[in-house]
């Protein structure tokens, strides 16, 4: 009788301990939770990049604060790129609002001197229609580019890949620019192997990121009077390099100089300065052929695009 009376007392000394400790957990882990919610109002509340700091044993909340750690951080990178993007369309408008504003006055002077001035020679007549054309010209070529970029970056423009010679389109590319290149007095360096390379590509895509960096490199890499073209290869990629010795684009740029809309107040020419569509068009091109193009320079000894695709083997 007495040993049943001892296991009795010791069952219900237990059952309080286990009902005292299971009270103290429930305690805990309320208190945890009521300021895992304090914390989530207040990081939601007030915007900021703050994460769940909860000191805890309780093996069950654990991985759910890690995870909601995940969450928060994942929120606020999409907040903080989404700002980026109202900044950057915000630039975008600035800048492509003052580009076609230039040229437009400039239309509309002259546009006003034909107006009221009617007695003007014919010759100063034709100088000055000339100069309403060219200016138009520059405005549409400003639209083309915005509309060009707004399709790249929707998905709308399809880029159709398939195997390429790449030499023969940096040959045809460059032969067309070699007038302009020596009547400006410039030396040209052109390495293109023999041996022909095959790229998986868009002939079209690739004249045009030609065009736009031979473009540039002439136009405001001129200082150097020098301009390469390079093509090189490897097993797996073809690289293909338009360099120049001019100012070049400080170290602190040069990875920015992608980016939609993104411009240089010292930049090393206009290009930068304008609507900054020029290249991000040139990147968005690249891409779409599964490529990457990059930049390196060094003032006046070498400012380099080096763009990257996948080289493809010639069937036997």
């Amino acid at each position: 009788m007495v040993i049943a009376l001892v296991i009795l007392v010791v069952l219900v000394v237990v059952l309080a301990v286990i009902a005292a400790v299971q009270f103290y957990a429930h305690r805990v882990r309320s208190a945890n939770l009521k300021h895992i919610q304090n914390q989530l109002n207040s990081i939601i509340t007030e915007g900021t990049n703050e994460k769940l700091l909860v000191f805890t044993s309780d093996q069950a909340l654990i991985p759910v604060l890690i995870e909601m750690n995940r969450l928060l951080e994942h929120n606020q990178q999409r907040a903080a790129d989404f700002m980026k993007m109202e900044q950057a369309m915000r630039k975008m408008i600035s800048n492509i609002s003052h580009d076609l504003k230039t040229p437009l006055t400039v239309v509309l002077g002259y546009l006003e001197t034909l107006d009221l001035h009617p007695d003007i020679s014919e010759e100063e007549r034709k100088a000055l229609q000339g100069k309403v054309y060219a200016k138009a010209n520059e405005v549409l070529e400003l639209i083309h580019k915005f509309f060009d970029l707004a399709r790249l970056e929707s998905g709308d423009k399809r880029i159709e890949l398939s195997p390429v010679d790449i030499n023969e389109v940096s040959r045809k590319n460059i032969l067309a620019f070699y007038d302009t290149l020596t009547a400006k007095g410039f030396e040209v360096l052109i390495e293109i192997p023999d041996n022909p390379l095959l790229v998986w590509g868009n002939e079209e895509a690739l004249e045009r990121i030609l065009n736009n960096l031979i473009s540039n490199a002439i136009q405001h890499g001129g200082e150097g009077k020098t301009l390469g073209l390079t093509l090189r290869a490897d097993d797996d990629f073809v690289y293909m390099e338009v360099w120049d010795r001019g100012k070049g684009i400080s170290e602190l740029h040069q990875e920015r100089v992608f980016e939609r809309m993104y411009t240089l107040e010292d930049s090393r020419n206009k290009f930068f300065q304008g609507s900054g569509l020029g290249l991000t068009i040139t990147k968005r091109l690249v891409e779409a052929q599964e490529g990457v193009i990059r930049i390196h320079s060094k003032p006046y000894e070498k400012t380099v695009f080096t763009v990257q695709l996948k080289r493809l083997s010639f069937s036997k």
